[in-house]
């Protein structure tokens, strides 16, 4: 390893952990370029097992030889940048809370069929904007057997650095894609869809035509508005999760939980 100390803004080599955007490093142009950052030991070390290709460290120095140790000697020889920490939390935007960020090589994405191929239970995420629902979400998934995830275009990137930290490293476990066709062509793959909305004749959570389907995909809609006409109108099922006290829904990340826990294929 090269240890490399950094006393300015502008040392060659770190950009990546500061100028670039997080749509620079997701490099939509050149796929094949793309980076992530991915942040503190256990999630690098989740990403190192899954087979991301670690391409530099920045990390106070205090970790070199405590917590990141193992993860340093994990990546090989690659540069690892360290500094004082107003150094490094004036590069990054906020303080290294965790000690040490990798950036990574992207992988190049599999393909809805692939990513459906062995899936029992699968959810969409469908224009849910929020980085830290959406880590939350894929934590969820992860941890409650959901088989695999779909993500419409218009929602967060998984591998922001901020849904890779809140998934804590889901993102790297669970198969995952974008969908660019309407979420109703799932029923020509042989899936039931399963809206969570609150309509007039939404049916509950725990109705046990939903356990029942061999193949479901579970569709959470955006934070504010929830899904869109036309996905509701195309779904097999519209479902509510039965509220008490006059709640009428919970955060869409915390109702992801709920209805991963209820419907998984783990509980069949």
């Amino acid at each position: 390893m090269a240890i490399i100390w950094i006393d300015n803004l502008n040392h060659p080599g770190v950009e990546v952990f500061g100028t670039l955007t997080e749509a620079q490093l997701r490099n939509r142009l050149e796929p094949e370029k793309g980076m992530l950052i991915a942040e503190s030991p256990k999630v690098i070390d989740v990403a190192l097992t899954a087979g991301y290709e670690p391409l530099a460290l920045l990390c106070e120095q205090k970790h070199i030889e405590g917590d990141a140790a193992c993860i340093i000697e994990r990546c090989g020889d690659i540069p690892v940048y360290t500094g004082s920490r107003d150094v490094l939390s004036k590069l990054t935007g906020y303080t290294l809370t965790r000690g040490v960020l990798c950036a990574m090589r992207r992988k190049a994405l599999p393909t809805v069929d692939a990513v459906l191929a062995n899936a029992r239970r699968v959810v969409v995420i469908d224009g849910v904007v929020d980085s830290t629902n959406v880590g939350a979400i894929f934590r969820s998934a992860a941890a409650l057997g959901i088989d695999s995830v779909l993500i419409t275009p218009d929602s967060c990137d998984p591998l922001n650095r901020r849904a890779v930290r809140v998934s804590m490293g889901s993102v790297f476990l669970v198969p995952w894609t974008w969908l660019h066709s309407p979420i109703s062509s799932l029923h020509e793959k042989g899936f039931a869809t399963a809206a969570m909305a609150l309509t007039d004749d939404s049916i509950g959570l725990n109705d046990p035509r939903l356990k029942q389907e061999p193949r479901l995909a579970i569709v959470m809609g955006t934070e504010g508005d929830g899904l869109r006409a036309n996905v509701i109108a195309h779904a097999t099922y519209v479902v509510r999760i039965p509220m008490s006290h006059h709640v009428d829904s919970l955060n869409v990340a915390a109702a992801s939980a709920v209805a991963f826990w209820e419907l998984s294929a783990k509980h069949l």
